[in-house]
């Protein structure tokens, strides 16, 4: 597939970084790409976002998409982050005091897969200290944050056009194949 010629060369505009493309008009452009590119490329121009010295830290960036997330996507994240963590990680996050909301509803126990109304009950700050605190641990959290949002790009627009533009420039790279 070639998504240069299927997007209409929209995708070329961000080669360089995409700095002078307005806020609104790199939403528009992100819609389209996400209805034209495949999910694993998505996933990677997310991956690519979140590891990126343009934009916030991941932990900030994970916080900030789980607050926009309706409780199917929370718990998806909430769940992949406490996989990820796994029991040792995870009791040293909870233990370090940032966490009381998952610390009630895990009551010091061993990990285990929460509910939607049960991810709604962990605030976002939460969310950002344990992301931190796994990635640390376990860089490779990224990828499943980023799989997990891949399927849900209107979500993603909620980040800004900054963070949008780094994703549409790794699409681009993708795009032209100059990209890893």
């Amino acid at each position: 597939m070639d998504l240069m010629n299927m997007l209409g060369g929209m995708l070329s505009q961000y080669a360089g970084g995409g700095a002078n493309i307005p806020a609104g008009q790199v939403e528009t452009h992100f819609d389209q790409a996400a209805q034209a590119v495949p999910t694993s490329a998505m996933a990677s121009a997310l991956s690519a976002m979140f590891n990126s010295n343009q934009t916030p830290a991941f932990g900030q960036l994970a916080g900030q998409l789980f607050g926009n997330s309706g409780g199917g996507q929370q718990a998806s994240m909430l769940n992949a982050l406490i996989a990820a963590a796994g029991p040792a990680v995870l009791s040293g996050a909870l233990s370090g005091g940032n966490l009381p909301g998952l610390s009630s509803l895990l009551g010091g126990g061993a990990p285990r897969q929460l509910t939607p109304e049960e991810a709604a009950q962990v605030s976002p700050q939460e969310i950002q200290h344990l992301a931190n605190h796994v990635q640390a641990n376990n860089p490779s959290i990224v990828d499943r944050v980023s799989e997990i949002y891949a399927e849900h790009p209107t979500i993603v627009k909620t980040l800004g056009g900054a963070a949008l533009s780094v994703a549409m420039a790794k699409l681009a790279q993708h795009a032209t194949g100059t990209g890893a």
